[in-house]
């Protein structure tokens, strides 16, 4: 099966999404991701209005919250269809206990339940920002391996980490345990405010089951090529 990039939706409304989707095939099914600015601006029905083209939705909004809180949003996201979202494993495991648990009471019945990973630290976030701003006192790669395996013992099905430490998350928890990572560049192309950069056939090499790839794509002139390039790139063929 091919894989897709999940491309980062970062626009400030729907009629923007719009336009941007006109530049690719109409019966092409991707995978998106929603975050918050365009979240917050449309609210759920950019969502449902998404499913019902056909595409896959990463519902990005990073919950971290009191269990309680946590598990009665996941139940509302799991009503919209969304195919995969995520909370902070900061929150702890009885947070992402409860985050799985509202996935799996608000699935429709019949329906898949959404994956649900645990963000582990921020591909924006260096080890000299985590220690000052955290005040975390060991190695970036060992809070992230820390979080993975808090994120495994909650029943999640994976984490958001940087590439890098792919190798490291599945060995500190199970092969299956999904990897989805952020902070994608073509060769070449700007960095941007990621601090911890890969490029789709690195990400592949190492064992990313998902990336994410935002600007590379959505403000290429020419977004459908950037799209089909980085999809190449990502499930090894060549470019023509």
């Amino acid at each position: 099966m091919t894989n897709r990039p999940i491309i980062a939706l970062d626009f400030p409304s729907k009629a923007e999404v719009a336009t941007f989707l006109t530049q690719f095939p109409a019966d092409e099914s991707l995978f998106v991701k929603i975050g918050m600015e365009l979240f917050y601006e449309e609210g759920p029905d950019v969502v449902r209005w998404l499913k019902s083209l056909g595409h896959d939705v990463f519902l990005d909004l990073k919950l971290h919250d009191i269990p309680n809180t946590v598990e009665m949003a996941m139940r509302r996201l799991a009503g919209l269809g969304v195919d995969l979202t995520c909370v902070h494993a900061a929150g702890g495991v009885q947070m992402m206990e409860a985050a799985i648990n509202g996935l799996k009471a608000g699935t429709p019945e019949g329906k898949k339940r959404p994956l649900l990973l645990a963000i582990t630290q921020l591909t924006s976030t260096s080890e000299e920002q985590m220690h000052a701003d955290q005040l975390i006192s060991v190695s970036l790669e060992e809070s992230v391996i820390h979080y993975a395996q808090c994120a495994a013992k909650a029943g999640l099905d994976g984490v958001v980490s940087s590439a890098w430490e792919v190798a490291q998350i599945k060995a500190a928890t199970h092969p299956e345990f999904v990897s989805l990572t952020p902070g994608i560049r073509p060769a070449g192309s700007q960095v941007g405010d990621q601090k911890r950069v890969v490029t789709p056939g690195k990400a592949r090499e190492i064992g990313s089951n998902f990336i994410v790839v935002g600007r590379p794509i959505t403000q290429s002139a020419t977004p459908y090529e950037a799209y089909q390039q980085i999809k190449n790139e990502w499930n090894g063929e060549p470019n023509d």
